[in-house]
């Protein structure tokens, strides 16, 4: 199926999100509409019909394929081999998203109810399925080579969930540990979304592989700060569910920091009181209160910096243009972003 001309979409472009997108928010809304298209444009039951409807009008900020859109002008022309795959990189995560919300128990996502809430686990679990579904049609019309490409991010990126959840109540995680799961678990999404958006416009080998430096670091500093939102945020900015990771016995870098820092007494306590609780309930003041007592929200906010000047430094073989400018905004947003 033909991705829909900029002019289909420009009266009712939603507004972008991210500022560094307002370079391809033509492109982004022709990305939106493939989606649509992909959910929508089949005669679907009408028990169906509608879920599929909503979910499909349902866009948070796009970061993903709008890397893809980004590495491609940054190196030639965004084609419409970009539109496809930058469809199928953002189809993969929010399948992930369902998926997630059902692990996590998620009640919102994007400012509305998740879909599991709505319509039950099993109604999310087999949206994610549907949406899977339909990537694996469109990578079958792409270049081996490239769908190779996605094939290996999804395969890392499910090893890495599943590493996540392997590493459940262990209180003996170090960051070195927790840096190889969210690398496989989100990073590498992120890597391979600038990779191809490089290698499709035609960058150079050389490029192709900083453009995927420049992503896999990205994404390191993205996940290590919305691990962080997850116990910082306010809800009504972020527009999801918070508290998870807590709440299902995950820890992340804040919290890796702080059980490094502490005695072995204090160390036991706060597993007692937060991590490892009989209660549903926590006190979440007391435990930023203690975070930030240790410094362990400052170092996590500090670590996301380094990925982030790291992933700069990636993009220095390529020429100056507004588009690299925008890339080093996008990852600047990433990290130091509230919501």
């Amino acid at each position: 199926m033909q991705p829909t001309t900029n002019t289909d979409m420009s009266a009712s472009a939603p507004q972008v999100k991210v500022p560094a997108f307002r370079l391809i928010s033509d492109q982004l809304s022709r990305v939106r509409n493939l989606i649509k298209q992909q959910l929508t444009s089949h005669n679907a039951a009408g028990d169906i019909k509608g879920m599929l409807e909503q979910i499909s009008s349902r866009s948070g900020k796009m970061i993903r394929p709008g890397l893809v859109l980004l590495a491609g002008r940054s190196c030639g022309t965004i084609t419409d081999k970009h539109i496809s795959v930058a469809a199928i990189i953002e189809m993969i995560h929010n399948a992930t998203l369902l998926h997630d919300d059902v692990i996590d128990e998620g009640k919102q996502r994007r400012g509305l109810p998740t879909v599991n809430s709505l319509w039950g686990n099993e109604s999310a679990v087999l949206l994610g399925d549907f949406m899977l579904s339909h990537v694996f049609k469109m990578c079958a019309q792409l270049e081996s080579h490239v769908g190779d490409v996605i094939a290996t991010a999804a395969v890392r990126l499910c090893k890495g969930e599943l590493r996540q959840v392997a590493q459940k109540n262990n209180w003996q995680l170090n960051e070195a540990e927790y840096i190889d799961v969210i690398t496989e678990k989100s990073a590498v999404l992120f890597s391979s979304s600038c990779f191809l958006g490089g290698l499709l416009a035609g960058a150079s080998e050389s490029q192709a592989q900083s453009l995927a430096d420049f992503g896999l670091n990205a994404g390191i500093a993205f996940q290590i700060t919305d691990d962080l939102l997850d116990i910082i945020g306010d809800e009504s900015k972020t527009g999801k569910t918070l508290g998870s990771d807590v709440d299902k016995h995950k820890l992340t870098l804040a919290l890796i920091h702080l059980l490094k820092t502490v005695d072995e007494r204090e160390k036991d306590t706060i597993i007692s009181s937060f991590l490892d609780r009989k209660e549903k309930q926590y006190d979440k003041n007391a435990l930023v209160d203690i975070l930030n007592h240790h410094g362990s929200l400052e170092y996590a906010r500090s670590r996301a910096q380094e990925f982030v000047t790291t992933a700069k430094r990636s993009l220095a073989s390529l020429k100056q243009s507004d588009s690299k400018d925008a890339l080093i905004e996008t990852v600047e947003f990433m990290a130091g972003r509230m919501s």
